[in-house]
């Protein structure tokens, strides 16, 4: 791949499904030298020239993690799933529902994981991958204005080669997002923020 990404020279890209490589269950991670964010049920490499921002559900937990990259923003998130491992389907066909009714365009394409979705509203392109996992869905999102969208989605793909999922043995329900835990001293940074607002 010639980007700037900072994973190497591979990607998933649409010819490339036959490619070994991630997302990878926790029990079959590699043994490399990537540094990965650790967020508990997901461990994701963070792009170069990237920033975090992180979504705080007003009850307290963490609702997300993006990845604000100088083409667009990612955001990467995990769900429980049956075994049968076709939650994608489903989701994706509820996605294109609900972006239809918000007013935009819609249209598959073919990837390396699996069909994804493009969606074109006024202001914003995106890109919705998913991944089926042993128990657990990967979703991908690439988020950025139209002319960038295609290194954006480089970017995305390049995060998701090398994304550890953690889906834990506990029972959840089919859909139930799986937990995101900030590494302490990101949590501290947030908690002091919020702090120095209420002051």
């Amino acid at each position: 791949m010639d980007d700037d990404s900072g994973f190497g020279d591979e990607h998933r890209g649409q010819d490339e499904s036959d490619v070994e490589g991630g997302p990878y269950d926790s029990q079959e991670a590699p043994d490399d030298e990537i540094e990965r964010l650790d967020l508990g049920s997901v461990r994701l490499p963070v792009p170069e020239n990237s920033q975090l921002q992180v979504e705080i559900d007003p009850e307290g937990p963490v609702r997300a993690v993006h990845l604000l990259t100088p083409s667009g923003r990612l955001t990467v998130s995990a769900f429980a799933a049956p075994r049968t491992g076709d939650l994608w389907q489903e989701v994706r066909q509820e996605l294109v529902e609900q972006l239809r009714s918000d007013g935009a365009t819609v249209r598959f394409e073919d990837g390396g994981w699996d069909t994804e979705l493009v969606a074109e509203t006024a202001k914003t392109s995106l890109r919705f991958v998913g991944v089926d996992g042993p128990r657990w869905l990967l979703r991908g999102v690439a988020a950025s204005p139209a002319a960038d969208l295609d290194a954006c989605t480089k970017l995305l793909y390049a995060v998701i080669d090398e994304t550890v999922v953690d889906r834990g043995s506990e029972p959840m329900p089919v859909r139930t997002p799986l937990p995101i835990e900030l590494p302490q001293e990101i949590a501290a940074h947030i908690q002091q923020q919020q702090e120095q607002a209420q002051a």
